[in-house]
C-alpha cells in the first residue's frame, strides 16, 4: 500500500511498472501515452482470464460480473472528477472520438451558417480538424484565439462574440506544456451562451480536475496516457445537454426498441455507447484511476513540478538549446530544439543511449507554423521519472551537440 500522504519516491513506484523491470529505459513521453502498472496489467489479463464476456446482454453469472466492473470503472470515473451524475460518463475510444462525437451529436443539430466555433492556436490536430468538418458541412467559421511566443493565450476575452455558440480549448497543451485558464474560458462562454469544451488529455492524468467546480458542458481525455489501457477514453457531458443530442453511432446496445422503419433510444450513456464497448479496457482503467488515487493527484504534480522545474534549468545550461514556451502556469512538457540538429537526429542519438523523447510536429502542425520550426523535440515527465534520468538526458545532449560540432 501506498502512503498518498508521504512524498513521491519514484525509485519506488518505478517498481510497480514491470517495462522498468525487464529494459533499460529512460521514458520521456508520458504525453503520448503513459507506462503501464502492473496492476492495470493484471486486471485486463483477469478479465479474459476469469470472466470474460459481453456487458449489458446476458443474465448468467460472468456476463453480470464484466457489466458490474464495467460500470464500477464509470464509478470511478465520476467520483475522481467529482461528478455527481455517473450518466454523464461516456466510454469512448480516446479523447479524439470524444471530440467528435460532440462535433457530429451536438454542433450539426444545433449550429447553423454564419455561427461560430472558437478554438486556440494551441491546439492538438484532435481539437481543430473535428471543428473544419464541423464548421464545412453546416457553414459555421472557425475562429481562433492566438498564443504569444510565451506559450499563453492573447486575450481570449476578444475573441468571443454574439455568434460564438461553442469554445473548445485545451486544459494543458502538449506542446508548451501550458495550463490554460480555463474557468476564465468557461465563464466567457456563459457570458455569451455558448457551449464549453475542454480538451482535458493533458490534464486529467497530471493533476486534480473537478469537473463540478469547473462547470464546463463537456469534457475529454484518455486512458492510455492516465496509465490505463489504449483504446479506451471518457467523454462528460453535462445530462441536460447529452438527453438531447443524437447517438453518434447506430447499433447495439445503444437502442430501446428496432422496427424496421425506426428505431428509439437508450438512456444516457449508453445511447452513445453503441456496440460492444472496450470492456477490459474501461475496467483496467479503473484500476489505473485506483493507483493514482492511491498515489494522490496533488502529490502527482507537485512531484512533477519539482522536476519540469529542474529539467528546463538544466536545459537552459547547455548552450544552442532553445526552449519554446514559458508560462507561469505549467505541467511536465517541454519542448526545445537544439542549434544546428534536427530533432529526429536528435531522438535517435539519445535513443543510442536507451532514452526515449519525442521529435516532430507532436499534432500541432499551427503551432510549428507559428514558430517557425519544422519540428521539435519533446520531453515530457510522469511520477515515475527521477532526476538522474534528467542528468542522463543532458548528458546525452552534450553528446549530440559535441557530434554535430
Amino acid at each position: 500500500m501506498i502512503n498518498s500522504k508521504s512524498s513521491i519516491d519514484p525509485n519506488e513506484l518505478r517498481k510497480l511498472f514491470p517495462i522498468f523491470s525487464k529494459r533499460s529505459l529512460v521514458y520521456l513521453d508520458s504525453a503520448a501515452t503513459s507506462q503501464k502498472p502492473e496492476i492495470v496489467i493484471n486486471t485486463v489479463k483477469n478479465f479474459y482470464d476469469e470472466y470474460n464476456s459481453n456487458v449489458h446482454r446476458s443474465i448468467y453469472d460472468i456476463s453480470q460480473e464484466a457489466t458490474e466492473a464495467y460500470e464500477i470503472a464509470r464509478e470511478k470515473i465520476a467520483k475522481f472528477l467529482n461528478i455527481d451524475k455517473v450518466n454523464s460518463i461516456i466510454f469512448t475510444k480516446g479523447t479524439t472520438e470524444s471530440i467528435n462525437l460532440i462535433a457530429y451529436s451536438w454542433v450539426r443539430h444545433n449550429l447553423q451558417k454564419d455561427d461560430e466555433i472558437l478554438i486556440t492556436e494551441m491546439e492538438h490536430h484532435s481539437n481543430i480538424v473535428p471543428w473544419q468538418l464541423a464548421c464545412k458541412d453546416i457553414g459555421a467559421k472557425l475562429k481562433i484565439i492566438p498564443f504569444e511566443m510565451d506559450g499563453t493565450l492573447s486575450n481570449p476575452e476578444k475573441y468571443f462574440s454574439k455568434k460564438t455558440k461553442l469554445v473548445s480549448v485545451t486544459h494543458q497543451s502538449n506542446v508548451f506544456g501550458t495550463i490554460n485558464d480555463i474557468d476564465k474560458i468557461i465563464t466567457l462562454a456563459k457570458k455569451y451562451n455558448a457551449i464549453s469544451v475542454i480538451d482535458a488529455a493533458q490534464s486529467v492524468p497530471h493533476f486534480p480536475v473537478d469537473v463540478k467546480a469547473l462547470d464546463c458542458d463537456f469534457l475529454a481525455f484518455s486512458g492510455h496516457k492516465m496509465l490505463g489501457p489504449t483504446g479506451v477514453g471518457v467523454l462528460y457531458g453535462k445530462p441536460e445537454l447529452l438527453e438531447k443530442m443524437n447517438p453518434f453511432l447506430g447499433g447495439g446496445e445503444m437502442i430501446r426498441s428496432v422496427k424496421l422503419n425506426e428505431s428509439t433510444w437508450n438512456d444516457i450513456p449508453w445511447k452513445f455507447e453503441a456496440g460492444t464497448p472496450n470492456i477490459a479496457q474501461a475496467i483496467g482503467l479503473g484500476a489505473a484511476i485506483d493507483l493514482l488515487n492511491q498515489i494522490g493527484m496533488k502529490e502527482i504534480h507537485n512531484y512533477e513540478k519539482k522536476i519540469t522545474d529542474y529539467t528546463i534549468n538544466s536545459l537552459r545550461e547547455i548552450d544552442g538549446i532553445k526552449i519554446y514556451g514559458n508560462a507561469p502556469n505549467r505541467g511536465g512538457v517541454i519542448t526545445f530544439n537544439i542549434d544546428n540538429i534536427h530533432s529526429h537526429d536528435l531522438a535517435q542519438i539519445v535513443n543510442n543511449d536507451k532514452i526515449a523523447i519525442r521529435a516532430g510536429h507532436h499534432c500541432a502542425q499551427p503551432i510549428m507554423n507559428k514558430l517557425n520550426v519544422s519540428s521539435t523535440a519533446r520531453v515530457s515527465f510522469y511520477f515515475y521519472n527521477t532526476f538522474d534520468e534528467i542528468d542522463l538526458l543532458c548528458n546525452s545532449l552534450k553528446k549530440a551537440i559535441k557530434l554535430f560540432q
